[in-house]
């Protein structure tokens, strides 16, 4: 007869849960995503103008500065010195993200994240491969080609093809050529590229993650001894590589993951069934023993995923 625990470890994890359970931070992403975009839409649409601007640079309520520091590092070397509200609001920006995590702008900010998240959903429903994979330094190398292109031009170069602005512009004046943006991303991460956009070619997201690089809030395998291996995780994690080394204890056998390409999204959390995941800070440092070093069998992670998640929406 088949036990409770042999049913659990062969069903998917989030069909043990109630479905906002298993989606609880996926809507709160999805909410803070819409809000975030709202309110810089509901002043061109509305003449509501609480906030004035967009991501790159903004005015909150006539007070609050808020600039991206990305942005800020291009005009300076395009030789534009900013005005001293826009340097405030690149630090103000800067502190808080080095604070969350800097690519948590990925997860519960930038608009384009739904758009790879539906393109990645599809990709595993389609049960395509998982196709070219750049490497990741790629994105670091836009980093710096933005810097370059920036200073050469005198322009703040990648604003022009930021699909970000591109969706934002469009928004405001009517999509026109923006949509091609859009939709070159969502068909470079279906049919060429698994995640690839924001995984391993978002010089924003790559920004980011070097600006969060110490930040305090972080996710931590923190039963990761219960692990059955499901695999459900990996099958939802935008960054699958940050996953191994807290499940597997070879970071320090220290169960946090502390790798600045972790978004902070909270999948994991949702999806594990067994509560492995949760959020906390980097300075947490529970007893080892509740942090035992799990079985060494992890599952090798190579094309498709076979923990596919039910019920997940986009």
């Amino acid at each position: 007869m088949t036990t409770a625990n042999q049913r659990l470890a062969t069903m998917p994890a989030s069909r043990e849960r109630r479905w906002l359970r298993a989606n609880l931070f996926l809507v709160l992403r999805r909410s803070s995503q819409a809000f975030f975009l709202l309110i810089f839409m509901i002043g061109p649409w509305f003449g509501i103008w609480w906030v004035q601007g967009n991501l790159a640079g903004s005015l909150t309520l006539g007070v609050l500065p808020l600039t991206d520091p990305f942005v800020f590092l291009q005009s300076l070397a395009a030789l534009h010195w900013p005005a001293t509200s826009a340097l405030t609001g690149a630090v103000i920006v800067a502190l808080a993200y080095g604070l969350l995590g800097g690519r948590a702008y990925c997860a519960w900010v930038c608009p384009i994240n739904p758009v790879t998240d539906a393109a990645s959903w599809l990709h595993r429903k389609l049960g395509l491969k998982k196709g070219w994979q750049p490497p990741k330094s790629t994105r670091l190398w836009l980093v710096a080609v933005a810097l370059v292109v920036s200073a050469i031009t005198g322009t703040i170069a990648w604003e022009t093809v930021n699909p970000v602005s591109m969706l934002h512009r469009g928004l405001i004046f009517g999509m026109g050529s923006a949509w091609l943006f859009v939709l070159a991303v969502f068909l470079f991460d279906l049919l060429l590229s698994r995640r690839g956009w924001c995984g391993h070619l978002c010089p924003v997201g790559a920004f980011y993650g070097l600006l969060g690089e110490k930040s305090i809030l972080r996710v931590s395998a923190a039963k990761r001894s219960a692990c059955n291996d499901c695999m459900d995780c990996y099958a939802v994690c935008p960054e699958m590589q940050v996953l191994s080394a807290p499940l597997n204890g070879s970071d320090q056998n220290s169960p946090l993951i502390l790798s600045r390409d972790c978004s902070n999204c909270g999948r994991c959390i949702d999806v594990c069934d067994l509560d492995v995941f949760k959020f906390t800070h980097r300075f947490d440092r529970t007893p080892a023993a509740a942090h035992a070093k799990r079985p060494s069998h992890t599952k090798k992670i190579q094309g498709q995923l076979p923990g596919q998640i039910s019920g997940e929406i986009r």
